[in-house]
């Protein structure tokens, strides 16, 4: 089973009421983690308790209920209010939902742990990234992945960076594989995949295909069809150009780079795009121009919230993606607790990482 979502919906949170309810007599355990999970679920989705109620298949009312209890019994408020209205979170707040982020992340551990031992080549990996990924880099590794654990339901979420990395830290997916925004989450563990660079796409007999060598003043003098800021590593892109003082000429961006290619077929401009997004044979119509000796090469992430319980089928999909990536070096770099250490013994992974 594979399914592709663009947003992503909080299915392994509470696929129906029932799982927690029945009636408000249960025990205190099963009580508390229903309201953790309520609580949760309303930061998450910015105090709009309507909104969380329906990611978690669940009334508004039974969610307010709930929450009040919880406050009542800890004799402080999780939430200002503002009226009927949740205005923010409150000092006490914060701590409470830091904690109850650990109590429901190892709750969840303790069900992967049981599946593991229970059937360990069956079970699910949600993985948050951004097109260019899916489209390009994946797909070898999903059907390789998929042969050897056809049992395992594989879930891809498409978005922006900040989108990915966010919903890896908040534990909504397994996985985020992504160049952009993942260093601004330190709660993630963050392992170097490949490096690459650019490429530019251009239509036969364009002038920049009779230079021998193109430089960024020649880009800079036609229209530029490429990525949107904060996808696909477009900001090392803006800083070539401003290191050198130009202005490029950006008359398009999309996220897709598909869309980047009609568009250079149309004749809106010049293409540049990641060097993996180029295919010999269904792109035969456009003319590759390296670029890589313009812009510096960018790095594409794997990476996952600290503390989760990586079952044997998490790892192996690491090591089909980044080969370089065994358990041993996974484990050791998601032990170190200082964010700052972390990267820094990854930097030592960098030099030898491949280049697509």
């Amino acid at each position: 089973m594979l399914i592709i979502a663009s947003l992503y919906a909080s299915s392994r949170a509470i696929s129906s009421d029932s799982q927690y309810t029945a009636n408000d007599d249960n025990t205190d355990l099963r009580m508390k983690l229903r309201q953790l999970i309520y609580i949760r679920e309303v930061a998450r989705c910015n105090l709009n308790i309507t909104t969380a109620a329906e990611r978690l298949f669940t009334s508004q009312p039974g969610i307010s209920k709930q929450i009040k209890q919880l406050e009542d019994e800890l004799g402080v408020d999780i939430f200002a209010r503002n009226g009927k209205h949740l205005a923010n979170i409150t000092p006490a707040g914060q701590r409470i939902l830091e904690i109850a982020e650990r109590v429901l992340g190892d709750t969840e551990n303790i069900q992967r742990v049981a599946e593991e031992y229970r059937a360990a080549d069956r079970g699910n990996l949600s993985i948050a990234t951004t097109h260019t990924q899916a489209r390009y880099a994946l797909p070898g590794v999903v059907k390789e992945f998929k042969a050897r654990y056809p049992d395992v339901a594989l879930h891809l979420h498409q978005g922006s960076p900040p989108q990915i990395a966010r919903l890896a830290a908040n534990g909504e997916a397994d996985f985020a594989i992504a160049t952009e925004a993942m260093e601004h989450f330190d709660e993630l563990v963050m392992l170097p995949c490949y490096h690459w660079n650019r490429c530019i796409l251009v239509p036969p007999h364009h002038p920049l295909t009779h230079g021998s060598s193109v430089g960024l003043a020649d880009l800079a003098r036609h229209p530029i069809v490429t990525y949107t800021f904060g996808f696909t590593g477009r900001s090392k892109l803006d800083q070539a150009f401003t290191a050198r003082g130009l202005k490029p000429n950006v008359v398009l961006t999309a996220v897709d780079a598909d869309v980047i290619k009609t568009y250079v077929r149309l004749g809106l401009g010049i293409g540049i795009v990641a060097n993996m997004a180029y295919d010999e044979e269904l792109d035969k119509d456009l003319v590759k121009i390296d670029a890589s000796h313009l812009f510096s090469q960018s790095t594409t992430h794997i990476g996952f919230r600290r503390g989760l319980f990586l079952r044997a089928y998490m790892y192996d999909f690491m090591h089909t993606f980044a080969p370089h990536l065994g358990r041993e070096d996974i484990n050791e770099i998601a032990a170190i607790t200082d964010p700052a250490a972390r990267r820094q013994r990854c930097a030592a992974l960098m030099e030898a990482l491949p280049r697509v």
